[in-house]
């Protein structure tokens, strides 16, 4: 029986502008002020992002359907952190062979074969997984919310053994050796934190943190200094 990574990115519950959907590093600037920047953006607008952004109804039965699908026990080991990049080293250290991917985003490495030559980052670890040989084969399950298509991995889909399915296309009782979330906070936003804590607690796993989580949100300590470092640094 061979290995398996079930890994999910909180950004496949949220549903973002399709503007907000670039690449991004992953460092404060994209984590904290770039959704300051936002906010203060479609406030002149007159929209309120904290209630414009909002998670998808699908969160709220998500861990039935994967307990009813996935064999899952107490022991099996669960990470989070914020970065997807850590899938890559999770699946290397289970041997796994197969990963499952919950995710608005395929992470396959973007800009075709020649897009995995470079070092592992959270939009290509899935690529890497099979380029160094280590994975066989994957699911991606991608979020209603996704602006991807499959069709714009056709070098790397015609290369490895990669299938795009439904929830409703997965299969019983699949065991699962390791279990990756990550919160991806340059697409997620902060407000939102305390709903990603509580979509892991209801996995009723004990859980790892790989990275530090922390970041704040306070717009009542927004001042005008603040306001100008955010479109400074973002």
């Amino acid at each position: 029986m061979r290995n398996i990574l079930l890994s999910i990115d909180w950004d496949y519950f949220v549903k973002i502008k399709r503007e907000w959907c670039g690449s991004y590093i992953e460092n404060d600037t994209n984590l904290k002020y770039r959704w300051y920047k936002r906010y203060l953006d479609e406030k002149r607008k007159g929209i309120n992002i904290e209630k414009k952004v909002i998670l998808g109804a699908g969160v709220n039965s998500f861990w039935k359907k994967i307990f009813k699908h996935f064999n899952i026990s107490k022991k099996t080991p669960l990470y989070i952190s914020d970065s997807h990049k850590f899938s890559y080293n999770i699946g290397e250290k289970y041997n796994c062979k197969e990963v499952y991917l919950f995710d608005a985003h395929s992470d396959l490495g973007y800009g075709g074969l020649e897009s995995l030559k470079f070092e592992v980052n959270c939009a290509n670890w899935l690529g890497k997984l099979f380029v160094e040989n280590i994975v066989k084969d994957a699911k991606i399950i991608y979020s209603p919310y996704s602006f991807e298509e499959s069709e714009d991995f056709k070098e790397i889909n015609e290369t490895f053994n990669i299938n795009y399915i439904d929830m409703s296309e997965i299969g019983m009782d699949i065991k699962v050796s390791a279990i990756h979330i990550c919160r991806s906070g340059a697409w997620t936003p902060p407000w939102m934190d305390k709903h990603f804590y509580k979509f892991i607690n209801e996995a009723k796993l004990h859980y790892r943190e790989i990275e530090k989580m922390e970041r704040k949100w306070n717009l009542k300590e927004l001042n005008l200094s603040d306001a100008i470092m955010c479109f400074i640094n973002s």
